[in-house]
C-alpha cells in the first residue's frame, strides 16, 4: 500500500499517526502551509489529516483531484467545506467521541475551582496576601448539580458529580426516564432544573434552538448564589445576561472555557470579574485526548483505504450518484420535516413512523429515513448526521418503522408522511414536492391541511375557529414589530379548531409568544425556526 499517501497539515499527535505507517502508507507531515504551497503539497495525496488550523475550501478541493478522504483529528468540521467535499466525492471523517472524558474532567475541575475559589486564593497568595477568611468556599456534598444536555459528556459529568455525593437533576428532551432507571440522575423540565440547582453546567451543541439557552429569563428562575459553568460552546450562555446576574448578586460565580468570540477581548467584561474563572478553551487539551483523536482518525482512514469501510463519516451518501440526484429533493424535504417535528415535541421521543408513497416509495428508504432522523435529532448532539442518525436513534431507545405504498392508487398527495410518538402523545407532519424545481412544502400538520414552505422563521398556532382571531394575531405581531411574509390557515370543520402557520421575517421573542398565548381563543402558540 506504499502508493497511498497521507498528508498531515496540522500539528497532529505523532504517535497517533502510527496506524497509517504500520499499514505501509506514506505519511508526510508539514504544518503551516497555505495557498499554493498547500495545494502543491496535496496534489499527490490520497488522504488529508487536519485539526482546526487548516481551512479546507472548495477551491482547495477542486485543485486536489486525487484526494479521497479528509480526517479531522477532533470533533468540529467547521474548517472543512463539507458540502464541497461531498460534491467532489471526498469522505469527511472526524473523531466525535475523542474529547468526551477530557472535556468532562475539565468541567469538574472548574466546578471544584468555583466551589473552593482556588484561582482567587492562588492569585491572592502570589500577590503576597494571606486571605484565609476572604475565600471561604462551598462544599459539593449535598448540593444539586443541574445539567443541561445529557449526552456522552453530560453523563460522565453526572457520574463524577455523584461521586462527590451531589444530587444530579438534568434536562434532555431526547432522553426517556427509563434510560436512567438504574442511575441516580433525575430528569426534570428545564425550568425546574434551573430553579433547583446550586450549580448549573451546560453540555449541548450550539444550534439556533440552543443559542442563549441560559439567558436573563433563566437566571431569574435560579437560586440566589448559584454557580454556572460552560465547557461546551460559546453562545449557549448569554454573556451580557450572565454579567448582569453576577453584578446583581444572583450568580455567585461562573466558570467559562468557551466564549461567543474567541479569543475574547483583553477587556472582556466577564473575564475581568473576580467572580469568573476562565480558561482558553482547554476542554479537549490533554495529551491523552490529542493522541486519542489522532489514533481514531488514523485507524478510520487506514480501514477506508484497506477495506473500503467507512466509519466516523459526516457526509457519506448511502446511494449512487444518479439515484442521489433523483432523491435529493426528498432528502431535503425529509430533513426539514424532521426539524419541524423536533420543534413540536417537548417530551422524549419514543417512536418514529415514516410512510413513503409514489416516487419516494420506489427508492431505497434508508436515505430518506436518515435525513428525517438527522433533522429530528440534530438539536440533541453535535455529532448527528445522515450517517449516524439511525445509530443515535437506537441509542436513545427510539423505535423507527418505515412503510411504503406501491402500485395503483399509491400516488398520495404526500410522498413523505411522518409520525413522531412521545411520552405525551404524537404529532404527524406530511410534505410534498411542487413544481419543476421540486420545492418541498409542508402539506399537513396533525390532520390540518396546510401548505407552507418549511424555511425560515414561523409561528404555529392552534385556536378556536371564531371571528377576529386572525386579525388579533396579526395585530399582536405588528405591535411587536414582527412582519408577516406569508399566512397559511387550515381547519377541520367550521366553528371547531383552526391551525395557522405564519411565516415571519424575524424570529419571535418570548414576550410576543406570551401575549399570543394570553389571547383567550389561542390554544397554543409555538415558535418554529428552520
Amino acid at each position: 500500500m506504499s502508493d497511498i499517501k497521507i498528508f498531515v497539515a496540522d500539528d497532529v499527535n505523532e504517535g497517533g499517526l502510527q496506524p497509517l505507517r504500520e499499514a505501509g502508507f506514506e505519511v508526510e507531515k508539514r504544518t503551516g502551509l497555505k495557498g499554493d504551497e498547500l495545494v502543491e503539497a496535496l496534489r499527490d495525496a490520497d488522504g488529508l489529516i487536519v485539526r482546526s488550523e487548516t481551512k479546507v475550501t472548495a477551491q482547495l478541493l477542486e485543485a486536489c483531484a486525487r484526494l479521497r478522504v479528509i480526517g479531522r483529528a477532533g470533533v468540529g468540521v467547521d474548517n472543512i467545506d463539507v458540502g464541497a467535499a461531498t460534491e467532489a466525492g471526498v469522505v469527511v471523517m472526524n473523531a466525535p467521541d475523542g474529547n468526551t472524558m477530557t472535556t468532562a474532567e475539565h468541567t469538574l475541575a472548574l466546578l471544584l475551582a468555583l466551589a473552593r475559589r482556588v484561582p482567587q486564593g492562588n492569585a491572592s497568595l502570589k500577590a503576597g496576601r494571606w486571605d484565609r477568611k476572604k475565600y471561604v468556599g462551598t462544599e459539593l456534598r449535598g448540593k444539586t448539580l443541574g445539567i443541561v444536555g445529557l449526552g456522552r459528556i453530560g453523563r460522565v459529568v453526572a457520574s463524577r458529580a455523584l461521586g462527590f455525593e451531589m444530587k444530579v437533576v438534568a434536562f434532555d428532551p431526547f432522553v426517556a426516564p427509563e434510560q436512567l432507571r438504574d442511575t441516580e440522575i433525575e430528569l426534570a423540565p428545564l425550568e425546574e432544573v434551573f430553579a433547583r440547582a446550586d450549580f448549573v453546567t451546560v453540555h449541548t451543541p450550539l444550534t439556533p434552538e440552543t443559542r442563549g439557552i441560559v439567558g436573563a429569563r433563566e437566571f431569574a428562575l435560579m437560586k440566589k448564589g448559584v454557580y454556572v459553568i460552560n465547557c461546551a460552546r460559546g453562545g449557549l450562555i448569554d454573556e451580557c445576561a450572565l454579567r448582569d446576574a453576577i453584578k446583581e448578586g444572583k450568580v455567585a460565580g461562573a466558570a467559562l472555557d468557551v466564549f461567543e468570540e474567541e479569543p475574547p477581548a483583553a477587556d472582556h467584561a466577564l473575564v475581568a470579574l473576580d467572580e469568573v474563572v476562565s480558561t482558553p478553551h482547554l476542554g479537549a487539551s490533554t495529551k491523552e485526548a490529542q493522541e486519542g483523536v489522532a489514533v481514531t482518525v488514523a485507524e478510520q482512514m487506514r480501514d477506508f483505504f484497506l477495506t473500503g469501510a467507512v466509519r466516523g463519516a459526516v457526509n457519506v451518501p448511502a446511494v449512487g450518484a444518479q439515484e442521489l440526484k433523483a432523491l435529493e429533493p426528498y432528502l431535503l424535504l425529509a430533513e426539514r420535516l424532521g426539524r419541524f417535528q423536533a420543534q413540536l415535541v417537548d417530551e422524549p421521543v419514543r417512536g418514529v413512523e415514516i410512510e413513503l408513497s409514489g416516487e419516494a416509495a420506489s427508492f431505497e428508504s434508508s436515505p430518506v429515513t436518515r435525513s428525517f432522523l438527522a433533522g429530528l435529532l440534530r438539536g440533541m448532539s453535535a455529532r448527528v448526521n445522515v450517517v449516524n442518525a439511525m445509530l443515535i436513534a437506537e441509542e436513545r431507545g427510539i423505535a423507527v418503522t418505515v412503510s411504503k405504498r406501491h402500485g395503483a392508487g399509491s400516488e398520495a398527495r404526500e410522498p413523505v408522511r411522518t409520525r413522531v410518538r412521545t411520552t405525551a402523545g404524537e404529532h404527524t407532519v406530511a410534505g410534498a414536492l411542487f413544481g419543476q424545481q421540486a420545492d418541498g412544502r409542508v402539506t399537513e400538520i396533525d390532520g390540518f391541511r396546510i401548505e407552507a414552505v418549511p424555511s425560515g422563521n414561523m409561528l404555529l398556532t392552534r385556536s378556536s375557529d371564531v371571528p377576529g382571531v386572525v386579525g388579533r394575531i396579526g395585530t399582536i405581531l405588528g405591535d411587536h414589530g414582527v412582519n408577516i411574509s406569508r399566512f397559511h390557515l387550515g381547519r377541520r370543520e367550521r366553528g371547531g379548531e383552526a391551525m395557522s402557520v405564519i411565516e415571519t421575517d424575524a424570529p419571535l421573542d418570548d414576550a410576543t409568544l406570551e401575549e399570543l398565548r394570553s389571547f383567550a381563543p389561542v390554544i397554543s402558540a409555538r415558535r418554529i425556526v428552520l
